[in-house]
């Protein structure tokens, strides 16, 4: 019976902490699953060495190609992408990437549908574009293209007669000319994108933004897996948790910091995370099994877009993600009229 393969640049499953519940889960399920890497795959007799979880531990298998393979890893090498280009030729894989913050802004914003939901984005090539920008806002963001974990993301903000540049802990105070040479070996190296500053704090000035994890079913539907909010836990102006922030409650949070307003903030969040991947879904070729979106509520209560991850974590929750993905790994089995 062709089932479920988890595909991982590690070798042995024990290493990877979501190999067992999604084992586990498979189970429950009634579904054929294993788990492997790049190197167990052998074209030549349309075989997988894998590993199978029986009796308490995991143990060798040679198997045939699933009908549908978990990807939850990035080849890290032009041998790794070939085997995926290739092995996609066989079976169906769960996840796609969203490519990089510019593709998805212009993406939505074409579409229209959520572009009110959009930070107002360009991609900036020159330092002296800051300069310009900072003319008609009083504060500007620069951050990565790609997804960089929080890290390399300035804050410039325009005083009388300097800039003040924040990045993590260090501020600096520049002018015009300091400014432009500070930033023109950064943005060499890097592509970066400028949005104005969108203002999202506590009542005691810790920064912060909700994430919105959500996933497919095994009807194919988007659920809400998690929703919480992601707070700064010091004088930084990032809330993401890789950065130094840390994971909130999401009832106690809002009704600590939105009162009676804490129920309507609340379902607004809920209908944003369904009702935003389902229409982004219509965006790709592929449809996604899971997103984490990153949003923020402003002063007005006003809800805004900040990022959309096409693989977000899941630690301490791999059985919540596991019992969503299985069932939708089946899905798509059922989908394509494999049994």
């Amino acid at each position: 019976m062709q089932g479920i393969g988890m595909l991982h640049n590690r070798e042995n499953p024990a290493d990877v902490k979501k190999a067992y519940p999604f084992a586990a889960v498979a189970k429950m399920e009634g579904i054929h699953f294993f788990y492997f890497s790049f190197k167990n795959v052998d074209f030549d007799n349309m075989k997988i060495n894998g590993w199978m979880y029986e009796e308490g531990k995991w143990i060798r298998k040679k198997v045939d190609f699933p009908a549908v393979v978990i990807n939850s890893c990035n080849p890290k090498t032009e041998n790794q992408s070939k085997i995926v280009k290739k092995l996609k030729k066989y079976t169906i894989f769960t996840s796609f990437p969203v490519g990089n913050k510019m593709k998805v802004y212009k993406k939505v914003k074409k579409a229209k549908v959520f572009a009110s939901y959009l930070i107002p984005s360009t991609t900036l090539l020159m330092s002296e574009e800051i300069i310009s920008f900072l003319e008609n806002q009083h504060r500007a963001v620069i951050k990565p293209l790609s997804g960089n974990h929080g890290k390399k993301v300035f804050f410039i903000e325009k005083t009388e007669e300097q800039y003040k540049v924040t990045e993590g802990f260090n501020t600096m105070y520049m002018n015009e000319k300091e400014l432009n040479r500070y930033f023109q070996p950064i943005l060499s190296a890097q592509k970066f994108l400028m949005q104005p500053f969108i203002e999202c704090k506590t009542k005691n000035g810790l920064t912060y933004d909700f994430r919105l994890h959500v996933q497919k079913n095994g009807a194919g539907q988007w659920e809400i897996t998690l929703i919480y909010p992601r707070i700064s836990g010091n004088a930084k102006m990032i809330s993401n948790i890789s950065s130094g922030g840390y994971r909130g409650e999401l009832a106690s949070f809002l009704k600590a910091e939105f009162d009676e307003d804490s129920k309507k903030v609340k379902e607004s969040l809920e209908a944003f995370a369904l009702s935003f991947p389902a229409h982004f879904d219509t965006l790709y070729e592929h449809s996604f099994d899971e997103l984490g979106l990153d949003v923020a509520i402003d002063a007005n209560q006003r809800l805004w877009l900040f990022e959309v991850n096409w693989r977000p974590g899941s630690k301490n929750r791999e059985f919540d993600v596991a019992k969503r993905l299985i069932p939708y790994c089946k899905f798509l089995i059922n989908e394509i009229g494999i049994r």
